[in-house]
């Protein structure tokens, strides 16, 4: 069976505990097991976890439907790649054990004769510099050493206690700004000077397909809270 199908979702964040975390984590893994035998592999792009951190010898608890679903995949032959989100840059070895392919932002892949420049978005264009700073802080080798030598116990509630102040804990409703984000301008720069015929992003929690000067498509998925969104690309065109 010739294998041509590519899938792509963002921002599940497993763990939030937001409208129903149980049954998100249960539509997630159902997503996972539905994907047909012509599927060739999958991209995650990003806050899959909403708090993800793992020492050495400790990862998160839980999530077993999940990372079940993950294994059966790469156990039929489908490759299955990651990107570091803002809620989940901190893995460092695990997911690459279970068989997962870590990749850097923002990556191009050629799938099908297309060009395809992914990653999860966060700290792509001209962002502010306070969360560029904050960015590099929690990228910053240093700094996650430090984090580890607090205890876990100590770790995982500090790390919680964070998400829980993001926007999707207090519903907050984000408005994309269409050509003035930084995300956009950083594809119409990159989009100049590479061959790209879809970009694919996710971080930014709302639902964008646009059309770029260049006749790139340039997309954004949703969030998982109360949906459960994805692309298909069928070897011809996104579904």
């Amino acid at each position: 069976m010739e294998k041509h199908l590519t899938y792509f979702v963002s921002d599940v964040h497993l763990g939030l505990q937001v409208a129903d975390p149980a049954g998100r984590e249960l539509r997630f893994a159902g997503f996972l097991r539905s994907l047909p035998e012509e599927t060739e592999a999958l991209y995650l792009l990003g806050d899959i976890w909403d708090f993800w951190y793992e020492y050495r010898d400790v990862v998160p608890k839980g999530y077993v439907r999940v990372f079940a679903a993950l294994q059966e995949l790469m156990d039929r032959g489908v490759k299955v790649y990651f990107f570091q989100g803002n809620h989940d840059v901190w893995t460092y070895s695990y997911f690459e054990e279970l068989g997962m392919v870590r990749l850097t932002q923002p990556y191009v892949a050629e799938i099908g004769g297309k060009r395809f420049c992914l990653g999860h978005g966060d700290g792509l264009g001209p962002v502010p510099f306070g969360y560029r700073f904050l960015r590099g802080l929690f990228h910053n080798r240093l700094a996650q050493i430090l984090f580890s030598t607090l205890h876990p116990w100590i770790a995982f509630r500090f790390g919680n206690g964070w998400s829980k102040n993001n926007r999707l804990a207090h519903d907050v409703k984000y408005e994309f700004g269409g050509e003035n984000e930084p995300l956009y301008k950083f594809a119409l720069d990159f989009g100049s000077k590479n061959n790209v015929d879809y970009f694919i992003f996710g971080h930014y929690h709302c639902q964008v397909d646009m059309t770029m000067p260049s006749g790139a498509r340039f997309l954004i998925l949703k969030d998982w809270i109360n949906s459960s969104p994805y692309l298909c690309f069928d070897g011809t065109d996104l579904i």
